[in-house]
């Protein structure tokens, strides 16, 4: 069966990466005890086919009386500092994330990107552009398919292309890809990695075990943080930029120009395709890039980067009312995420602030103040709820007008009120969602939701209108 035959192994987070992980383990014939310091009826039932499978399955627990592993695989949520891996740790066991364990089971190269933001986006461009050439390829990793569930049919795949994050990059040990994306470093989950230096060098370990024939495609701001701190790819390196010109790849207006010296001149008209705004730009000259090293051809690309349509929940444009369009941007979870959605909104007339937004969550331990100034020239004011309300008002009062809500609709309510045509609201939340949601994507839902609500009330109070002042004449 392999080399996990008989082994005693612990798995420590029972999300999809777990379970997916949970599973490849008993597949190969280990012995598996799964863990998890939660108990909750939606994960009684989820680990329940784990269970049926032959695992060990230990619910609420703080890993005492679990002892005797040979390994221990733990999922990107659960911090090595939890108490089951810490103690596992100091008895001197081996700790791998589901992200190495997997890619010690993949039989393809894979592409690989990372980034503070626009990874996702990244992944599903690079994944469908190869599709578009007919190469086999999955989208997985922190997308949402964990690498443990698609590695066994790696087999018959050309490359796998994943999505990483700096949690799976902690507990890389040989993982390495072909090719290396790092779409940017800016401040985010500062509540787990203590410095902007910590969180940086977590990023560059996606380079780790890369050799001098393999390639890394590096923002051009990112590749000198990375140089600053000494670790730089060793790797081939292409640079892009929406903003330096000096990158390989670089935005001119609206032109998308390459100065390689085999592939040089205008890639790409972003005016061509749906993807908007400067953050977009180096989505799509990190997947041009990508495609130029696998040889794809530049019209096959153009043809899928144009089609390509923006996906739910960054910075979806989901309703306009009575002239006031409503923008959904709940993946936005970082102060850099809000600052790109500011940039891609459209303006106001005469180049007015036009901007009603809604913010606030859980706090990552970021610092809101650097965006102010953006803030004070696009938005007209903001609208505050969750945990974190309170420390974005005091660091964003001198910009611009702050109110705190409880609740998510009393931010759309009071911002659809405020705003009158030709303005734009904006949920761009700069914080995680856990604190009142389950996750981004729930957030964004119900923000769809209250919107399509008020559209109803604003054409049924249209239509009452429209009504009486027929029923008068």
């Amino acid at each position: 069966m392999g080399e996990w035959t008989g082994k005693r192994i612990l798995v420590v987070g029972l999300g999809a990466s777990g379970l997916a992980a949970g599973r490849l383990l008993l597949a190969h014939g280990a012995v598996v005890t799964a863990a998890d310091a939660a108990d909750t009826p939606r994960l009684r039932d989820s680990v329940q086919p784990l269970r049926n499978a032959g695992a060990t399955v230990q619910l609420g627990t703080d890993g005492q009386g679990l002892d005797g592993f040979d390994l221990v695989v733990v999922s990107p949520g659960v911090p090595l500092s939890q108490p089951i891996v810490a103690r596992q740790r100091a008895l001197g066991v081996p700790v791998i994330g589901e992200l190495e364990l997997g890619y010690r089971h993949s039989r393809c190269p894979n592409i690989s990107i990372t980034g503070t933001n626009g990874k996702t986006t990244t992944t599903e461009l690079v994944a469908l552009m190869l599709q578009g050439a007919h190469r086999r390829t999955v989208a997985a990793g922190n997308i949402g398919l964990p690498l443990c569930a698609v590695a066994e049919q790696s087999n018959d795949l050309d490359y796998l292309t994943i999505e990483v994050s700096s949690f799976q990059l902690e507990t890389i040990e040989f993982f390495r890809p072909s090719v290396a994306v790092l779409m940017n470093i800016t401040p985010d989950h500062l509540d787990r990695h203590a410095t902007m230096a910590e969180y940086a060098r977590a990023k560059a370990r996606l380079f780790k075990n890369q050799q001098v024939f393999d390639w890394a495609i590096v923002q051009y701001e990112a590749l000198q943080q990375l140089q600053a701190l000494g670790a730089a790819p060793s790797a081939k390196t292409i640079t892009f930029s929406a903003r330096e010109t000096a990158a390989d790849l670089y935005l001119d207006r609206s032109l998308l120009v390459s100065r390689l010296p085999d592939w040089s001149g205008p890639l790409l008209d972003m005016s061509r395709c749906q993807l908007i705004g400067q953050h977009n730009a180096e989505n799509l000259m990190a997947a041009l890039a990508v495609g130029r090293l696998l040889r794809l051809s530049l019209e096959e690309m153009r043809s899928t980067l144009e089609q390509y349509q923006p996906q739910e929940h960054r910075c979806e444009c989901v309703a306009e009312i009575a002239g006031v369009r409503f923008y959904n941007d709940s993946k936005g979870t970082n102060v850099d995420a809000l600052r790109n959605a500011l940039e891609a909104m459209p303006e106001g007339p005469g180049g007015r602030k036009n901007v009603w937004l809604i913010a606030g969550g859980l706090d990552k331990g970021l610092d809101f103040h650097d965006v102010g100034p953006m803030l004070a020239e696009r938005v007209k004011g903001a609208f505050l709820l969750g945990q974190a309300r309170e420390k974005i008002r005091s660091a964003w009062g001198l910009f611009t007008a702050c109110t705190l809500t409880d609740t998510l609709a009393d931010c759309v309510a009071g911002a659809g009120r405020e705003a009158t045509p030709g303005d734009v609201v904006l949920l761009s939340p700069a914080c995680a969602s856990f604190d009142m949601f389950e996750n981004y994507k729930a957030r964004g839902k119900a923000f769809r939701e209250l919107v399509e609500h008020r559209g109803h009330q604003q054409r049924e109070s249209a239509e009452a209108t429209y009504q009486q002042a027929a029923h008068k004449s």
